[in-house]
């Protein structure tokens, strides 16, 4: 995409949080780790969240994750719905949620139907220790002597 196209694309979408200057991002917000397809492909977003979150994504992941600080009230209360403190109320809020609650893991479904969940580092059992003598085992009588 040019970079007259994206600064076009950009502008359309910046006012759906209420505010112009909110959640502006200079590039597009991928997660291949995640979402190897993108978004739109991967079949868990809308059109219309898809180009939201990749518009605004990296805004919301540095708000999220404290590396900028919000600029305007919006950014205020995003950063609040983010730490639990109010409900979703906007739609790049339930986006970023969505896209959060997928992130961390999808579950697997066999063919059969059960459910593989994302693995978990095993519990380690502590060692058993014994105390055990082994002289205590060995018996000193003589073998026997075989009679030919």
């Amino acid at each position: 995409m040019s970079e007259q196209s994206f600064s076009n694309a950009n502008k359309g979408s910046e006012t759906v949080n209420g505010s112009a200057a909110s959640f502006v991002s200079h590039k597009r917000f991928y997660d291949d780790a995640n979402f190897p397809k993108g978004f739109k492909r991967s079949g868990d977003f809308t059109s219309k969240e898809a180009e939201l979150l990749e518009l605004h994504g990296y805004a919301m992941k540095n708000l999220a994750e404290g590396k900028t600080r919000p600029c305007t009230a919006d950014e205020a209360q995003f950063v609040e719905v983010i730490k639990g403190n109010i409900a979703p109320s906007s739609l790049l809020e339930q986006i970023w949620l969505k896209y959060r609650k997928l992130a961390l893991g999808k579950p697997f479904y066999a063919v059969v139907g059960t459910v593989h969940l994302p693995a978990t580092k095993p519990e380690v059992e502590p060692e058993a220790v014994f105390d055990v003598d082994v002289e205590d085992d060995v018996q000193d009588e003589p073998e026997p002597e075989d009679k030919e």
